[in-house]
This record gives structure tokens, C-alpha cells and sequence, in this order.
């Protein structure tokens, strides 16, 4: 509170953590209206999926598209959909979808793939019912967008017949930093001239980070990372809409049924500022 700022309400505050860890923040930043099945793909009995990658806590929502003929491209979603089967195979990801024999395949979802958003101290959801507040600790942020691998995969395979037609063998971009290599050109080059130059030596700091050192270490860890992501297998979820009984139950425990004081030793300037 600053100056003259007075007390309009006061209510008490219930913990509760019945849910821990399984209580997320799901925001999808790009998403222009509710995260629901288009009129079109529920006329046809389609429904939004999930699985998740527990172990590096990878996320993806697959939310049928948009069919209706003034925005449906059938020819593309044929291209789209052959490059997303082909990229699913490079990855060892089978798709919940199966065809039938002899039917092309085609983009008829759009997958939405988590990241995680760094948090400074915890984070609570708050419901405020009969005159309380009831808080909940949530385990994590995360951002939903969607996910075109497939495109590089096509870009891939362009690059590919590109290179087939033209005698190259490039087989495109690298997929790693640590997969570059330096071709040395067969040009002749002009013979080096003599120059004067001055060198002084200047001792490191013990503090001083080696700049190629730590990128070697980041790049090293970002390959951990993606390697960590491509061996963990997907676990299929369940996904539940607001209106749902499952919805409303979860929403339900999310409210403290107890009436136990919390104690605590820590001081008042630790819980306004963080820090005694």
C-alpha cells in the first residue's frame, strides 16, 4: 500500500496443493479464438488430441482444421500432409490417425508444441469463492504454438530433387552446427604479402569465460537436449473441454476444503519482498 491507499475488503486466504504437481498455465499467444473443434471437423466426429513427452515435459495439442471449403486448400493440405507423414517417419512418430487403403494422406490437424516459459518464484492460481481465496502452486508455464517441422522436411526434399537435377550432392542444410563442414575452394589465391604486426599479451581474468569454449558447451547441451527430446516416446492424453465433468471436478479440487491454520516462521518482509 502507498499514501492514502485504504483497505477496501478483506478475506482469508486457503492453501491447498491436492493437485501438485499437475497444475499448468497453457497459453497459446497466436490463438484468435477459444481452443475448440471447428463446427466443420465436429460435424464429422473429430476432437481435440494431446500427448505429452513426460520426461523432458514436451507438450503438443492436435486441434482438427478448419475443412470448410472457403478456407480449406485440398490440394495443398495433400502436399502438406504427405510432407507431415514423411517427417513423422524420420521421427519415429507414428500418427493416431490411420488411413485407409489407398487414401492420400493429408493435413487435418494443426499440432501445437510446447516450450516452457521461465518463471522468477512461484506461481498460484486463484479462485475466489464464498468470501475466500483459495490458492493453488502451479508446476509450470508453458506456450503452445504451432509446430511446422513438416515444412522443412518438404524444403528438404525440394532441396533434394534440386540437387538430383542439377548433379549436385548436396544434400541440403546442415541439421547441427556440429555437422558443418568447410569446403576449400580450388581457385588459386594471391601469394600473402609480409605485414608488421604488433602482438601484446594480456593475462585473463580468473573470472573470464572462454568465448569459444562456452558456445562448444551450449552447443553440446543443446544437442543433449534435442537427442533427450527425439528418444523420449510420446504418452497419449486425454483432453477435456471446460464444459466436461472431468473439467468441473478438477476445477472443484483446485478449492481448499480445509479449515487448519497455516504457521510460519518466516517474517512479514520475507513474504512482501522475497527476502529478509
Amino acid at each position: 500500500m502507498e499514501g492514502d491507499d485504504e483497505v477496501v475488503g478483506v478475506m482469508p486466504i486457503h492453501y491447498t496443493n491436492s493437485l501438485a504437481p499437475d497444475v499448468a498455465v497453457l497459453q497459446f499467444p497466436l490463438l484468435t479464438r477459444p481452443l475448440e473443434v471447428p463446427p466443420s471437423a465436429a460435424a464429422s466426429g473429430k476432437r481435440i488430441r494431446a500427448r505429452i513427452k513426460p520426461n523432458v515435459r514436451k507438450l503438443e495439442v492436435h486441434v482438427p482444421a478448419d475443412i470448410r471449403p472457403e478456407v480449406w486448400n485440398r490440394e495443398r493440405a495433400a502436399i502438406l500432409g504427405a510432407a507431415r507423414l514423411g517427417d513423422d517417419e524420420e521421427k519415429n512418430q507414428e500418427s493416431k490417425i490411420k488411413q485407409r487403403e489407398g487414401e492420400q494422406p493429408r493435413l487435418s490437424e494443426v499440432r501445437l508444441s510446447s516450450e516452457e516459459i521461465p518463471r522468477a518464484g512461484t506461481y498460484m492460481i486463484g479462485v475466489v469463492r464464498n468470501g475466500r481465496l483459495s490458492l493453488h502452486p502451479i508446476a509450470e508455464t508453458l506456450q503452445l504454438r504451432p509446430t511446422l517441422t513438416y515444412m522443412d522436411h518438404l524444403s528438404k526434399k525440394k532441396a533434394g530433387r534440386g540437387g538430383e537435377e542439377s548433379g549436385s550432392e548436396d544434400d541440403g542444410p546442415p541439421q547441427y552446427p556440429d555437422e558443418v563442414t568447410l569446403d576449400v575452394a580450388k581457385k588459386e589465391k594471391p601469394e600473402p604479402q609480409a605485414k608488421e604486426v604488433q602482438v601484446s599479451v594480456r593475462k585473463s581474468m580468473p573470472d573470464e569465460k572462454n568465448v569459444l569454449g562456452g558456445l562448444s558447451v551450449q552447443r553440446r547441451e543443446l544437442l543433449a537436449h534435442i537427442r533427450a527430446e527425439a528418444e523420449d516416446p510420446w504418452e497419449e492424453l486425454v483432453y477435456h473441454d471446460g464444459a466436461s465433468d472431468e473439467s468441473h471436478d478438477a476445477f472443484e479440487s483446485l478449492l481448499s476444503k480445509e479449515e487448519q491454520e497455516l504457521q510460519t516462521s518466516d517474517n512479514m518482509s520475507i513474504f512482501i519482498h522475497g527476502k529478509p
